[in-house]
């Protein structure tokens, strides 16, 4: 099985940064790539950023430029730096391991319990 913990939310003004982290924990042999989705209430989650076991990345239009998705081995950790944010960027985001391969049973995907982004002034 697969943990993965979402933090770094939180209420800034429009501009501001925040930094998300998702750090994953269990008896994990691989993970093939992590994500980060956001989900308004009533919607299905979008994907923000994306970064694979290769370190290549990927990020929705209105991300890029002002996101950046990174991963710490060693700590089992992906990073989202959310800069320049704006009122249209609050939501829950969530982060999901894809295809993640676990010690014993539990092959597939998994997702965090999200975290709360709210960008007012």
């Amino acid at each position: 099985q697969v943990q993965l913990v979402e933090s770094g939310g939180g209420l800034v003004q429009p501009g501001g940064s925040l930094r998300l982290s998702c750090a994953a924990s269990g008896s994990i042999r691989s993970i093939y790539a992590t994500g980060w989705y956001r989900r308004a209430p009533g919607t299905q989650r979008a994907l923000v950023a994306r970064i694979n076991g290769g370190g290549s990345t990927n990020y929705v239009d209105s991300a890029k430029g002002r996101f950046t998705i990174s991963r710490d081995h060693a700590k089992n950790t992906v990073y989202l730096q959310m800069n320049s944010l704006k009122p249209e960027d609050t939501d829950v985001y969530y982060c999901k391991a894809e295809r993640a391969i676990v010690v014993g049973p539990g092959r597939g995907d998994y997702w965090g319990q999200g975290t709360q982004v709210s960008v007012s002034s």
